[in-house]
């Protein structure tokens, strides 16, 4: 399932040469801190620089993929795994956990501290979505540079 703003790009840009960068994040109520700093630092030594309001987008929506996983699709001992891949045009960072069960996004409501993280996503990505892997699902996001 891929979900797209209608004025995102439709094809996200083929991956630099060489893997992505990648990092394993023990499951923890650390994990979206910890996942923050790698993705900064990651982005900040890209040779394509970041503007800090493009840096701030990319850290909110991995906070939320994080905790998403973290609270939806782990469980104790497990770990996830973050990668970032980056172009001059887009930022794609994925976050893969053990779970196949989907994410979705919740109507929302007033009434609940929890169940937006998805429409900041939505709201913040050119194109996100949901890919089924051989052990659980990896969550992705483009954010356009």
């Amino acid at each position: 399932m891929v979900h797209m703003r209608p004025s995102a790009l439709p094809n996200c840009c083929a991956p630099p040469n060489g893997p992505p960068a990648q990092s394993v994040i023990p499951s923890s109520p650390e994990a979206p801190a910890q996942a923050r700093r790698y993705v900064r630092d990651v982005l900040r030594a890209d040779d394509t620089p970041v503007s800090d309001d493009q840096l701030a987008d990319v850290l909110l929506v991995v906070s939320e993929l994080v905790t998403n996983a973290y609270r939806y699709g782990t469980e104790p001992g497990d770990s996830v795994l973050v990668k970032v891949l980056s172009t001059d045009d887009r930022i794609r960072v994925e976050v893969h956990d053990p779970r196949r069960k989907r994410p979705y996004m919740r109507n929302e409501s007033g009434e609940r501290a929890r169940g937006r993280g998805l429409h900041i996503v939505d709201e913040l990505a050119a194109r996100w979505g949901t890919d089924d892997r051989e052990f659980g699902k990896a969550v992705w996001v483009e954010v356009t540079r």
